[in-house]
């Protein structure tokens, strides 16, 4: 059956309600990719995502291909245009492979819609009804930095495999799954002096509070530095630090990052899993590439963390960054750029009760980050 789309009934959120944005998680991420079949393809085999779904000129789009595919909770959704002179080609064209939607579960994509647009939000896709014979999916949507997208998706009269419009995706081919669970935060760099504007933005427009702050001197090296702050809702599903560069000798990997994705946009997405070691020693196996970590960052490590469950020699061999606050630690590892421009890149985290961010380890991260930089010339 085609898909339909109609306009959508307007529910009333009860009055009692405090949270005027309550958001259930990150529904899926969507990337514009140049070739999303073969970026399918990369992501099953180097990260363990599994087919999902389909749509394209097959299932009556004709502007574009897109390529759901999912491992637990985590949905990827790469698209790419089918021809050229149109949004999504210009996106690539410019930004090379980067995200374009950030979406979030809601239970009612009209009034998250309704109450954002009423607070500032500029629309980018009023509420829609999309519908065929597995039910009804509501979506809509804001614009945010650069050009990202807040897409807000009610999915609860849908019984479909991911959204109307798609088809299931059977394929042969399934590499196993590697423990990546959930999307734990998504991070997004801005241009100078923007950070507390785009602060604002989520505060006021999206009801999300600031949590942390770091400055120059919590994230800097000898030679760059920069600032973040991280927003997050009200039940601390749905968490986005925000990065602005600082003055430093030379250029920060936010510089970096603004120069070659040719503006502002998502720097890294943050993956976490119940055994990283386990995770990364597959990731590693299957060609992801990490940041290297001098071997002395673990010479201290006790002495800094205090006990942790796991043995350090898989962690300094594999590179695993600790850290630790007041509520417990942390352990992550990131990957280089999984594109040739130096822009988006992936974190892989577990969280061993740790609320916080890895502040204890920004200096080497940075450091590793700048020896990439440097290799590329542009320190």
């Amino acid at each position: 059956m085609p898909t339909t789309i109609t306009a959508p009934k307007t529910k009333t959120a009860p009055a009692a309600e405090k949270d005027f944005l309550p958001l259930q998680g990150t529904d899926y991420v969507e990337f514009y990719v140049g070739n999303a079949k073969q970026a399918a393809h990369f992501y099953k085999t180097a990260f363990g995502f599994q087919s999902l779904a389909y749509c394209g000129p097959e299932t009556g789009t004709k502007e574009k291909a897109s390529y759901a595919i999912r491992q637990n909770n985590l949905k990827l959704v790469l698209t790419t245009p089918i021809r050229p002179n149109n949004p999504i080609a210009d996106h690539v064209y410019k930004h090379g492979d980067g995200v374009k939607a950030l979406a979030l579960t809601v239970e009612d994509a009209t009034s998250a819609w309704e109450e954002t647009t009423k607070r500032g939000g500029k629309s980018f896709m009023k509420p829609t009804t999309l519908s065929d014979a597995d039910g009804e999916l509501v979506m809509s949507g804001i614009h945010t930095y650069g050009e990202v997208v807040h897409l807000f998706i009610e999915r609860d009269n849908y019984r479909g495999t991911f959204m109307p419009g798609f088809r299931k995706w059977e394929s042969a081919y399934n590499p196993p799954q590697t423990g990546l669970q959930y999307v734990d935060h998504c991070v997004g760099n801005v241009g100078w002096g923007q950070m507390n504007p785009w602060v604002k933005f989520y505060e006021d427009v999206m009801g999300f509070r600031n949590i942390l702050t770091f400055d120059d001197k919590d994230i800097s090296t000898e030679y760059s530095a920069l600032m973040s702050k991280v927003m997050s809702n009200g039940n601390g599903f749905v968490k986005f630090p925000i990065n602005e560069p600082a003055e430093g000798k030379r250029k920060s990997q936010v510089e970096e990052y603004l120069e070659f994705y040719d503006g502002e946009g998502v720097q890294h997405i943050a993956m976490a899993t119940k055994n990283i070691v386990k995770t990364v020693t597959e990731l590693e196996k299957r060609g992801v590439q990490f940041l290297k970590i001098p071997s002395t960052y673990y010479d201290t490590l006790p002495d800094r963390v205090g006990h942790i469950d796991e043995d350090l020699e898989p962690l300094k061999r594999l590179g695993i960054l600790v850290d630790r606050d007041n509520e417990g630690y942390l352990l992550q590892i990131f990957t280089k750029p999984v594109q040739d421009r130096p822009t988006l890149f992936f974190e892989i985290i577990q969280r061993k009760g740790a609320k916080s961010f890895g502040k204890g380890n920004f200096k080497a991260l940075f450091e590793a980050l700048e020896r990439e930089q440097e290799a590329r010339g542009n320190l």
